[in-house]
């Protein structure tokens, strides 16, 4: 009996959102946004139930829309992401002056957004299906990657 293939899927998702670098050296310290594009890429072997109306799927591509959309796209999209441990964090109370400001647990670079990204989205997954990538633009020439064998745990 052959085994079963293991394929790789990527959905493309796109969001708008704003940060600020709290004590950095360099113009990220102020306020600026932009338009993120994130890949997100998981593996495993699709489905081999002749009946099952998922038949030959990894996983439905609505269900990964979904996942990403409740985890990172409602709550990052035109919203300003800050440092909770920074004096910012204080816009969040305001949300008339402010809007949606979303206090995190880190500095809002690319780099820790892609991992806390990669940890919200693999512990939605089904078990059959895992994160295998995740690739996030913050500008048409700038990204972060992150990557499953780098971060075994």
């Amino acid at each position: 009996m052959a085994k079963a293939p293991v394929i790789r899927i990527t959905k493309e998702f796109r969001f708008e959102a704003a940060h600020m670098l709290w004590n950095y050296d360099g113009p990220c310290r102020n306020i600026h946004g932009h338009s993120y594009r994130l890949f997100v890429t998981v593996k495993g072997s699709p489905l081999n139930e002749s009946g099952n109306p998922k038949h030959g799927m990894l996983i439905d591509f609505s269900v990964l829309k979904q996942i990403v959309h409740d985890l990172i796209i409602e709550p990052c999209d035109h919203a300003l992401m800050v440092n909770a441990d920074s004096p910012h964090a204080e816009m969040a109370s305001d949300n008339e002056l402010f809007g949606k400001v979303k206090p995190v647990p880190y500095q809002p670079t690319c780099e820790n957004m892609i991992h806390d990204f990669a940890h919200m989205i693999r512990a939605a997954l089904p078990p059959n299906v895992h994160l295998h990538s995740l690739r996030l633009h913050e500008t048409a020439t700038a990204y972060a990657e992150w990557f499953a064998a780098d971060n075994e745990e």
